[in-house]
């Protein structure tokens, strides 16, 4: 068989071009909100263990709050991504009308926030003391002053480290098809379960991948010049 036949085949006839179509939207949409969850929870959680670290006398309920973090992040980074999906969807939203996409959101979105906290973690905790006591001088609150003076800084020392996070997240979503879900992945399996070819539909699928992380690997480096000439 030709190459064009076998192209033919695999995307033309019975319009199967149209699962790669429709899991590459779910693929998109699943990241895009994974990432906005991923990022509120890690700042969250980033925050309230850097404050812990850095006060000689945390109180109680940042204590606690430590606590709790440190649960979650251990829970999160030990289990893998695609067992945390299946318990999710099997045992977490077991109703019959529970969403496959919110399911796989939400499981992304609680997974990736226990790795941007790290990340943004380890760039708050970098920032030299000093400026800290520096904003405190001045006569900025606590909270003024990781918000103005810190987070800042440390979010441009770890935007290379947080642009690969949201690069892995993105190929993740590839075990959504676990659930039964149509994604990217699943999309190019379904053709060749059809068509018994499975080069060109892998292939494809690959290639997409490739040309979506390349092209945010593109914007982060904008993004990173931007802040470069902003410093100068």
């Amino acid at each position: 068989m030709s190459f064009k036949e076998m192209f033919y085949t695999d995307f033309i006839e019975d319009q199967r071009y149209k699962y790669l179509l429709s899991g590459l939207g779910n693929t998109l949409i699943i990241t895009l909100f994974a990432v906005l969850i991923g990022i509120v929870i890690g700042f969250l959680i980033a925050i309230i263990r850097a404050s812990h670290e850095k006060q000689d006398h945390p109180g109680v309920l940042l204590k606690i709050l430590n606590v709790i973090s440190r649960i979650y992040l251990t829970v999160i980074r030990g289990t893998p991504t695609v067992v945390q999906l299946l318990i999710s969807y099997f045992l977490i939203f077991t109703s019959p009308n529970a969403s496959k996409l919110m399911v796989a959101i939400l499981t992304f979105g609680i997974n990736s926030g226990a790795y941007v906290a790290e990340v943004v973690r380890s760039g708050i905790m970098s920032v030299n003391e000093g400026q800290m006591e520096a904003g405190r001088s001045l006569g900025l609150s606590y909270a003024k002053t990781m918000r103005f003076i810190i987070m800042p800084q440390a979010f441009k020392t770890v935007l290379p480290a947080l642009a690969n996070e949201f690069i892995t997240l993105l190929k993740e979503t590839s075990v959504c098809g676990y659930i039964g879900m149509m994604d990217l992945t699943k999309g190019g399996d379904i053709i060749r379960s059809a068509t018994y070819d499975a080069f060109l539909p892998l292939i494809s699928v690959a290639l997409i991948y490739l040309v979506l992380v390349c092209g945010l690997s593109a914007l982060v480096g904008k993004l990173e010049r931007r802040l470069r000439t902003s410093e100068r």
